[in-house]
């Protein structure tokens, strides 16, 4: 049970790649969907199998790798944090493949996708299933892989290709501060098994390092490294770049990626290894304003964009900002609470986003949309749902776990979370504008398409309408049924020792006993961004037009995205570019070509012409060298 919930995704991808075109395509696509089916029940069983009976099981496949007194097995690991994230990943994963079925219909490689998203999710699980470190790096580079294969599958646009490289590249940053990180553990700890590393924790304590003169504490070089990998997967400001782009894949892909996969993949990491990060106040709060910047910038962002795929892509990013916040506040479980919530309604968001797309004939962009809630009631209905969770509406999955994050980040003790907490309130209102506004430019007022794309308004298959059912039932009620699990004296007894766990009865109390006006404070924040979003969308366009002219220059810096793209683009892609054509010039094709195969091959050709000039077809010419040879011979001969 518990290997098959891992390793069924895996199976589904060589059965799409070895059967694809040779068996019918309709018995993939049920073969597929009921293995996929299987592994979330298997997960569920996993999951109540961990929590409610046996704390921890680890299933050893065989050693790895071994040297010395170095061993790592190639194992999988459950308990109460991994189990968690198999449920979450599953189910994510197994509503896309039947939805895209549906949202695939007419493309011809639409197998070859569903193998890709298979391999996708295994890797996510084999990342969330490790026992070590190494094991784990895996897992991260195999969703780096796959994500490159899936953002890029549309390969015949340009402009996919580009996004699936950024996405590959920007990554690669990240992923290199991670493996200094796992350098820096096994340098310090002489191990990258999890186990043995957090045993070793405290006696660590008070280690340092001289390095180019300075001394480092060891866990906090170890949290900055392994977190700025984070900032790579979970796309945090300075290495959030490519996740806009990856919006040029297909939508299944997209909500994959940003709900229960690749992005969260870097929160779960630091909650894995809380046990270091908690020894390190530098890097927690690091954690913390890296989180707050991101969520600004994203949030800010998202309320000009009008692709609807690029503002629920930015509201990702706002939202993972969130969850570093509450990981910089010590707030493990409560970063999983939202993870979870998060990772179900992001993806009702982008599959709805998705029927969106469909019905309009891939249209994007919600200004040429407009009045849709009549012609496709079930996904306005559907798309609602994901947006009040979103916004974080009371009794929605995201009201119980993002309000608790702020509320916890009121109580933190640190000099500059007062400061967070404000961003994190202003946040709240840019939310609920962009949510808000996607949704009356989309559902209401008038139909701006041409008359073909209106005469084709349909709602979407069944096969893509079930998925998002399965996707709202889970938005409205996950935070209610999950809340008691994640945070208050409940907590200590469900994480066990997976993660570090401060959270005792007195702060759960002392939550309870904060101020109304704190409580409430959100709540008025998402009424206020509704307002905001309903004048200026709809009802005050003089209002729009004053703001647009009055505030033209943050207008701009918002629609271009802070100009980050283009500060990388100046500051390191142009730069590099000169100096990378400059070594080309001077080195390459002035020095190394032509002493090398340009320099041979021209010494070799001006032999050959002296040679060639040689033979000059005259008799007498032939008859003069003979003579000047034997000449020379004889003189040879007799001198010597």
């Amino acid at each position: 049970m518990f290997f098959l919930s891992v390793f069924i995704p895996l199976i589904c991808y060589f059965f799409c790649i070895f059967f694809n075109k040779k068996i019918a395509e309709k018995k993939i696509e049920f073969f597929i969907s009921s293995l996929m089916t299987l592994a979330s029940l298997l997960s569920i069983y996993v999951f109540f199998s961990v929590t409610e009976f046996n704390p921890e099981s680890q299933i050893i496949i065989g050693n790895w790798l071994s040297s010395g007194s170095f061993s790592i097995d190639w194992s999988l690991n459950f308990n109460r944090l991994s189990v968690l994230m198999v449920l979450v990943v599953n189910i994510v994963s197994t509503v896309v493949h039947i939805y895209s079925i549906g949202y695939m219909h007419n493309d011809p490689k639409k197998v070859i996708f569903l193998g890709y998203l298979g391999l996708f999710t295994f890797f996510m699980l084999i990342l969330v299933t490790s026992s070590n470190l190494i094991q784990l790096f895996l897992g991260w580079e195999g969703v780096g892989l796959t994500s490159y294969l899936l953002i890029g599958f549309w390969n015949f646009k340009d402009v996919a290709n580009k996004a699936a490289l950024k996405a590959f590249v920007v990554n690669r940053i990240g992923d290199f501060g991670f493996l200094l990180g796992i350098f820096a553990i096994f340098f310090i700890f002489g191990t990258v098994n999890f186990n043995e590393i957090f045993i070793l924790v405290e006696s660590q304590e008070n280690t340092f390092f001289k390095f180019l003169g300075f001394n480092f504490h060891a866990l906090t070089l170890i949290s900055v490294l392994l977190f700025i990998g984070c900032m790579g997967k979970s796309a945090q400001f300075g290495l959030h770049t490519w996740l806009p782009d990856a919006m040029e894949g297909p939508t299944p892909v997209s909500a994959l990626i940003h709900a229960a996969t690749m992005v969260t993949a870097g929160v779960f990491l630091l909650v894995l290894m809380s046990p270091i990060i908690e020894q390190s106040e530098f890097a927690q709060k690091l954690i913390m304003i890296i989180g707050a910047l991101t969520s600004l910038f994203a949030a800010s962002v998202a309320i000009t964009q009008d692709d609807i795929k690029r503002i629920i892509a930015y509201s990702t990013c706002s939202q993972l900002g969130y969850m570093f916040i509450a990981i910089g506040c010590s707030a493990y479980g409560v970063a999983m609470f939202h993870l979870v919530t998060h990772a179900f309604f992001k993806a009702l968001l982008f599959l709805g986003a998705g029927s969106v797309i469909h019905a309009m004939s891939d249209e994007q962009n919600i200004k040429k949309m407009g009045a849709l809630y009549n012609k496709i009631p079930v996904t306005y209905i559907l798309m609602v749902i994901g947006t009040l969770s979103l916004v974080g509406l009371p009794f929605f999955s995201a009201y119980y776990s993002k309000d608790l994050i702020l509320e916890i980040l009121y109580l933190d003790n640190f000099d500059i979370s007062i400061h967070i907490y404000i961003i994190g309130i202003i946040v709240v209102f840019f939310t609920s504008f962009y949510s808000f506004r996607l949704l009356i430019y989309v559902f209401h007022g008038e139909n701006k398409s041409d008359e073909k794309v209106v005469a084709h308004i349909h709602e979407s298959p069944r096969i893509m309408i079930y998925p998002l059912l399965i996707l709202s039932f889970f938005s409205i009620f996950s935070g209610l049924l999950f809340k008691n699990y994640f945070f208050g004296f409940e907590s200590l007894s469900f994480w066990g020792t997976s993660i570090y766990n401060i959270f005792e009865s007195d702060i759960s109390y002392a939550v309870k006993e904060l101020p109304l006006s704190i409580k409430k404070l959100p709540f008025l924040m998402i009424l206020l961004g509704f307002v905001a979003s309903l004048a200026i969308c709809r009802h005050l366009i003089k209002l729009n037009l004053y703001l647009k002219q009055k505030l033209n220059l943050i207008y701009m810096f918002l629609k271009n995205k802070w100009y980050v793209d283009e500060f990388y683009d100046n500051l390191v892609v142009k730069p590099t570019k000169f100096i990378g054509y400059g070594f080309w010039k001077s080195i390459d094709k002035e020095l190394i070509d032509n002493i090398g195969p340009n320099g041979v091959s021209k010494l070799i050709k001006k032999f050959g012409i002296f040679i060639s000039s040689l033979q000059t077809g005259y008799l007498y010419h032939y008859a003069l060298t003979i003579i000047i040879g034997l000449t020379i011979f004889i003189s040879i001969y007799f001198y010597s």
